[in-house]
């Protein structure tokens, strides 16, 4: 089928769900496929966008455009002296969504909060492996299994967690989408019918839009829930029409089919910027796009190997040619506007006269290896396929030859994570809370082996300072052991650190209420089409 085609058959089919004339409905042009509607499985933005933020809520929420934490599904809470209890008091009133095979007969309690953590926490839970390898991978990562020691229910409307040692980020924690909360009844419910899949499928949840229909990767379609507990939204229908090519989504824009659009060609913004029906917002990103190598496998597990790779990527090539300038090249592991950010690393200089002679010396020769190319854009990096054309042209400059392979996108982060992978991949980062633990210990600590960190890097003494970091109470002390924490980052060069991007969210003029998160997200609750 042709690019046209596509284009037609799309739109009839965002057309026919948007429903009744009458209703206002909003269509977001995005990117890619969710992997599921189960927020706790999977880490990808592009997941979150369609489970976690319209069909759930969080105990906390984050305060629209900003990282800092309001109250959500609990109206407040409370943190003990010694740091060790976080008692929850949760809203009362809310509803749960309903479909076709469940009616909830009950609001929102402190059985669906325990239920929620515990299938993450408890390999003895039924629910902890109702999907086939389910690795609750963001929960893992963060190392929440060893820093929780309980979630009980103090009565029906309070709960409380207990920890194994203080943890700072504990609160902005609770409101990422790995800890969405979803309904313990529907679970139920699910587990008498032998139907637990449905769990992925059909989701339920207490947020501002329930789900209506997917089909994979053409459209997801939800309703605005007419009993949500923060009001019922000014839209009717929420359509995600899910376009995968950038120059496609643009068109789609430029035409009226969509309201919004994630992720444009860089190279397409500034004409994006000069049109009189749209607007164009932008803002730093908390991100980072990287090259992880797997350092479990050899050559790749010195770090002198990694090093000499390092100096033969030409990063300012790449800022233009993929980025072209809406970028900056990037030294850290975190960006340089997230506080701790070490200003005093040195990167590894271009030099592909110094990175053979470097290859030579670690005794590598003929080297072959595999670039992972992602086939979405991403905030961090909108374009993987041209970024690896680059490094694999700069590698075959140091004599190393690189083969470039992708997959489908469900597919390239379950594969990505295997410790026997091959090569490196092209992967990215777009902070979930705003503090550094969500980077470095997610994406580089041992914890995260075999998930989200994909250089399968275990380095003893980074882990014990981002380990230390989580418990100290001031952001003083904290950042003093993640610059340190850097430092051997640097030295040890698990990932080629390419840059931090500038976002930009085009979307038609009439759009209303539209606010851009430093999280990278993208949220409609609160938005509105102007007639």
């Amino acid at each position: 089928m042709g690019l046209t085609k596509k284009l037609l058959a799309a739109t009839a089919m965002v057309l026919a769900l948007s429903g009744a004339a009458s209703a206002k409905t909003f269509v977001f042009c995005s990117e890619g496929s969710p992997e599921g509607f189960d927020p706790g499985l999977y880490t990808a933005g592009t997941t979150f966008d369609a489970s976690a933020h319209p069909v759930y809520n969080r105990l906390a929420e984050f305060k629209k455009g900003t990282t800092e934490t309001e109250p959500g599904l609990a109206e407040r809470w409370e943190i003990s002296q010694d740091g060790l209890q976080y008692t929850f008091y949760l809203r009362k009133g809310v509803k749960f969504h309903s479909n076709a095979d469940f009616t909830p007969t009950r609001d929102m309690n402190a059985d669906d909060v325990v239920f929620s953590f515990d299938r993450q926490g408890n390999a003895q839970n039924p629910w902890h492996q109702y999907v086939a390898g389910a690795s609750w991978e963001y929960y893992a990562s963060m190392s929440m299994p060893d820093i929780v020691k309980s979630v009980e229910k103090v009565d029906d409307m309070t709960v409380r967690f207990t920890l194994n040692e203080p943890y700072a980020p504990f609160i902005a924690n609770v409101a990422m989408p790995f800890a969405s909360i979803v309904s313990k009844e529907y679970a139920d419910k699910l587990t008498e019918s032998g139907n637990q899949a449905a769990f992925n499928q059909s989701p339920i949840g207490t947020g501002p839009f329930q789900f209506v229909a997917y089909q994979p990767d053409a459209v997801i379609r939800y309703q605005a829930f007419a009993d949500y507990w923060g009001g019922k939204q000014p839209i009717d229908d929420l359509v995600f029409a899910i376009t995968k090519d950038a120059s496609v989504r643009q068109q789609r824009l430029l035409a009226g089919e969509c309201h919004l659009m994630a992720y444009p060609n860089p190279a397409d913004v500034p004409s994006l910027q000069q049109n009189a029906d749209l607007t164009v917002s932008e803002q730093e990103g908390l991100n980072i796009g990287f090259l992880a190598y797997n350092t479990q496998q050899a050559p790749f597990d010195k770090p002198e190997v990694r090093k000499a790779l390092n100096m033969a990527i030409d990063k300012d090539a790449i800022i233009q040619a993929v980025y072209q300038g809406a970028g900056q090249k990037a030294v850290a592991p975190i960006p340089p506007t997230m506080w701790s950010y070490n200003a005093q690393l040195k990167d590894d200089a271009y030099d592909p006269e110094a990175a053979k002679k470097a290859l030579e010396a670690a005794g590598v020769k003929d080297l072959s290896m595999k670039i992972w190319a992602m086939p979405v854009s991403r905030p961090y990096n909108p374009n993987a396929a041209r970024m690896a054309e680059l490094i694999q042209a700069d590698f075959a400059k140091v004599g190393v030859k690189a083969e470039i392979v992708t997959y489908e996108w469900g597919e390239y982060l379950e594969r990505s994570k295997d410790v026997k992978r091959d090569g490196a991949v092209l992967l990215g980062w777009t902070g979930d809370n705003g503090d550094p633990d969500n980077f470095l210990a997610v994406l580089l600590g041992c914890d995260a082996v075999g998930g989200a960190n994909r250089a399968q890097w275990c380095n003893q003494d980074f882990n014990k300072l981002i380990l230390e970091a989580k418990t100290k109470s001031t952001q003083e002390e904290r950042a003093k052991l993640y610059e340190q924490a850097q430092v051997i980052f640097k030295e040890q060069a698990p990932w080629a650190t390419v840059a931090h991007s500038v976002v930009y969210v085009p979307m038609r003029k009439n759009v209303t209420g539209f606010v851009q998160s430093p999280l990278g997200d993208y949220t409609f609750d609160g938005v509105d089409i102007t007639e």
